[in-house]
């Protein structure tokens, strides 16, 4: 006897109805197994999501953590809260797994990916972290940073080595201050029991006991050479960091181990990739040229370059792209990151409160025609790629005495656009590449109004997929890709048609419009410039 039930469909605009048998599943149910599923760690929530065979999702569930800012320029999380959100995230879908008429052995591979850059320490013996993650927008290193520059020539001393500028963004400055001014880690780092990571290390750590990473990930770090794709001694002794304290980097798409949390024991945890690597996966961008723009807390562009890193000259970052397997090659990418993106919204309803929610920026946007010369450059923390200017600060430049609030979220979603038109304008210079089209993910893409000005902006067709969680895809599809249920990148790609739609945003304004709001934004990025001496 069946009962039917609506389920609701993440990322689908209507639910569906799912067919709940006792534990079976009859043919013509809207599900296919195997499935894959991806932990999805991000800055600001942690997510977890099912997928079956064809990408369709069985279950997403979110929870958010704490983001903890005791000083200007800090924000910590606490790693033993996020690894509970996310086995709480695990245990609910698991559930919904369950209720559908399936088992955790359905589940063929779990990938992780996360928030790149954020740093913790912790005991090997006890398993308990140090000190709260360091969190990649952080910028207490800022001293650091500067001597370092001082004493070795420049902000692109180490280029050549690691394919990243010397800045507060990249780990390798955390473990520093965290080694200097935490006395644990310390002690931890001299008695060998120290062990350091990323997110994904610290997750795969919990889940599974094996301290690894993979490449998208340790390319984040300014410790590994980008080239090899090992640890680099020198650049070890460069921060003080013993090499012996850091993970194995081992593949994006292989298995690590089996999970050991209840609900999922035995599953291999079989994929693992930065949350911008995982997104150009999502989009199965894996043709060079090809590439992907992820608007989330901060904003993130990035080309696929091939199998060779290809060196900018033009302020953006040398990156590993993915590698899809232990003998598969690495594949490199060009990327482009904006600090400020949806964390900008974030500003306007916590700190201004201007706006009750995140979510009604686009209808009080909505409410003026434009934001009546009103420009506001969120430089936070200091700019990011193209500029690398860590003494901005943020402005909001032509009020008048006719300017309302509307304008001024208005003029937020503009900026996010104008910083990556900046990025595409760099991505073009070093590539040569034209872009005519550009596909985008995360949760900022809900807003019409920032697709539509994007394009504007871009003078490029967006297209924009129906369903958004394109991160967590990417996991789950090399999670799928190392435990058999996809053979290759085609079949990868295939099941990726099949489930990906995008909705086109083309360019409704005129060169010359686009033109003019571009000076007068580079006009307001020179008042930015040199607030923080």
């Amino acid at each position: 006897r069946s009962t039917g039930v609506t389920m609701e469909i993440f990322g689908f605009r209507s639910a569906v109805k799912a067919k709940i048998f006792r534990g079976v599943r009859r043919p013509g149910a809207e599900y296919a197994p195997p499935f894959i599923a991806a932990i999805d760690q991000g800055t600001q929530s942690s997510r977890f999501m099912i997928f079956d065979s064809e990408g369709r999702v069985l279950s997403k569930r979110a929870q958010k953590h704490e983001q903890i800012k005791e000083k200007p320029g800090w924000c910590e999380h606490d790693p033993e809260e996020i690894f509970l959100r996310v086995t709480q995230c695990i245990d609910a879908a698991t559930k919904d797994l369950t209720d559908a008429g399936f088992g955790k052995e359905d589940i063929k591979g779990v990938g992780i990916t996360n928030q790149r850059e954020t740093s913790i320490v912790w005991s090997k013996k006890t398993g308990k972290p140090l000190y709260n993650a360091v969190v990649w927008l952080d910028t207490r290193t800022q001293e650091t940073v500067d001597r370092l520059i001082e004493e070795h020539g420049g902000r692109d001393a180490f280029l050549d080595i690691c394919g990243l500028p010397i800045s507060t963004y990249f780990s390798a400055t955390k473990w520093k201050w965290l080694i200097d001014h935490v006395p644990e880690v310390k002690a931890a780092v001299e008695s060998g029991d120290a062990a350091f990571g990323t997110i994904d290390s610290w997750l795969n750590f919990k889940l599974t006991g094996v301290h690894v990473t993979d490449p998208t990930n340790a390319c984040r770090t300014m410790l590994m050479n980008l080239k090899t794709c090992k640890w680099d001694q020198g650049m070890c002794d460069v921060f003080g960091i013993p090499m012996q304290c850091l993970p194995t980097i081992r593949s994006s798409a292989e298995v690590y181990g089996e999970i050991t949390h209840p609900t999922l024991q035995g599953v291999p945890l079989s994929a693992c990739l930065g949350d911008q690597q995982s997104a150009l996966v999502g989009h199965c961008a894996f043709e060079k040229g090809m590439g992907k723009s992820t608007y989330g807390t901060g904003c993130f562009f990035l080309l696929n370059t091939g199998n060779k890193p290809v060196a900018s000259k033009n302020g953006l970052l040398s990156t590993v792209g993915y590698q899809l397997g232990a003998k598969a090659e690495v594949m490199y990418a060009l990327e482009g990151s904006v600090a400020i993106g949806g964390a900008g919204l974030s500003w306007l309803v916590d700190n201004l409160s201007i706006l009750e929610d995140a979510s009604e920026s686009e209808r009080v946007a909505r409410s003026v025609t434009d934001t009546a010369g009103v420009y506001l450059v969120p430089a936070f923390t200091g700019l990011f790629a193209p500029h690398w200017r860590g003494d901005a600060r943020g402005v909001i430049v032509g009020l008048t005495q006719y300017t309302r609030s509307a304008h001024v979220v208005r003029a937020m979603i503009e900026a996010v656009c104008f910083q990556v038109v900046d990025v595409v304008g760099a991505m073009k210079a070093d590539s040569g590449l034209k872009l005519k089209t550009v596909k985008v993910d995360g949760g900022m893409t809900q807003n019409t109004l920032l697709l539509q000005t994007q394009a504007d902006l871009m003078g490029a067709e967006i297209l924009s997929p129906q369903m958004q969680e394109v991160t967590a895809l990417g996991a789950a599809l090399a999670a799928g890709l190392a435990t058999g249920v996809f053979k290759d990148e085609e079949e990868m790609s295939q099941a990726h048609e099949k489930f990906v739609q995008y909705t086109r945003y083309g360019p409704e304004n005129t060169a010359e419009d686009r033109s003019d709001r571009m000076d007068r934004w580079k006009l307001a990025i020179e008042r930015s410039l040199g607030w923080e001496t």
